[in-house]
């Protein structure tokens, strides 16, 4: 079942509303706090956000990493995600986040292959399902032996809450919709999050306004976190670098980091992002890794 959606005031009637509680000697912050959500959307803001500014951020800064879609089908692909992994290790991560298509087919030896590679890293590396991580009869048993307990999970680091979603069905690449019992979990683990602290999204399939591929049910998923303190949303599955925004949080796609798939934008460049939290927000960086033989202009 959908969460209910409060009708939202124009943003003429919030602004009144709001000039006349700060008539009546509150302060800003104390006005803002006594509209419903309603009135803070129409003020482009959100519920979430506004707890949060009331509370003292994380002060530890750290690092981590995000990639998607490795595509690994043979052994040069093991060759070039090791280089990856090499240049991933230069920037001293606290993690990484893959989000999804870790393999092209869904085979155990081509998943396994990824979590060896990754294992060189130093770091946890916190996988997510795609639909290439089916195999082509749509079963995913394999990825679940290599990535247990990594469909729908979340995980918490110096204060940042970070929760990594299933948005698959099946193989199917497009026309999809996040499955109704990925929402379902959402709607359990809800109440386990600490609205005020920084919390990070993560799914393969994109979530940003107009970005290709993206479920037709993304609003729903996105409408749940609606009262956190959403701060960024990682996703893969459309190989090219866009960005929206979701009241205030990023919402991104990357490059593929993957030997023998194109970008879907035209591009050269594979590579990842080098993310940093601070007091917190999330700042972030591409960076390019050139495979053997293809060109690939710096940050591209």
């Amino acid at each position: 079942m959908e969460p209910p959606i409060e009708p939202i005031e124009t943003r003429a009637a919030a602004r009144t509303r709001l000039v006349r509680r700060e008539s009546a000697g509150l302060t800003r912050r104390e006005a803002l706090t006594g509209l419903g959500a309603g009135a803070l959307l129409a003020l482009g803001l959100w519920p979430g956000a506004l707890r949060a500014a009331e509370e003292t951020p994380p002060e530890d800064g750290f690092t981590f990493l995000q990639v998607n879609d490795t595509h690994h089908l043979s052994d040069d692909c093991t060759v070039w995600l090791e280089r990856v992994v090499r240049r991933m290790r230069e920037e001293q991560p606290d993690f990484c986040l893959h989000v999804g298509d870790v393999s092209d087919r869904g085979a155990e030896r081509d998943l396994s292959a990824v979590k060896r590679v990754f294992g060189g890293l130093g770091a946890p590396v916190y996988a997510m399902i795609g639909n290439h991580d089916y195999t082509a009869a749509g079963d995913r048993a394999a990825y679940e032996a290599v990535f247990p307990d990594r469909l729908n999970y979340r995980f918490e680091h110096r204060g940042w809450q970070f929760v990594c979603v299933d948005s698959t069905e099946g193989t199917h690449w497009q026309h999809t919709s996040i499955p109704e019992g990925t929402l379902r979990w959402v709607d359990a683990c809800l109440p386990h999050l600490d609205r005020t602290r920084p919390l990070v999204l993560c799914t393969h399939f994109p979530l940003g306004v107009g970005v290709q591929f993206r479920p037709r049910n993304a609003d729903a998923l996105l409408a749940r976190f609606l009262d956190h303190n959403l701060q960024a949303v990682f996703n893969g599955h459309f190989h090219g670098f866009t960005e929206r925004e979701f009241h205030g949080a990023p919402v991104t796609t990357d490059k593929c980091c993957a030997l023998k798939r194109p970008n879907h934008d035209g591009t050269l460049g594979k590579g990842f992002f080098v993310c940093h939290a601070r007091h917190g927000r999330v700042t972030r960086r591409f960076v390019a890794v050139s495979p053997a033989g293809l060109p690939t202009a710096p940050g591209s």
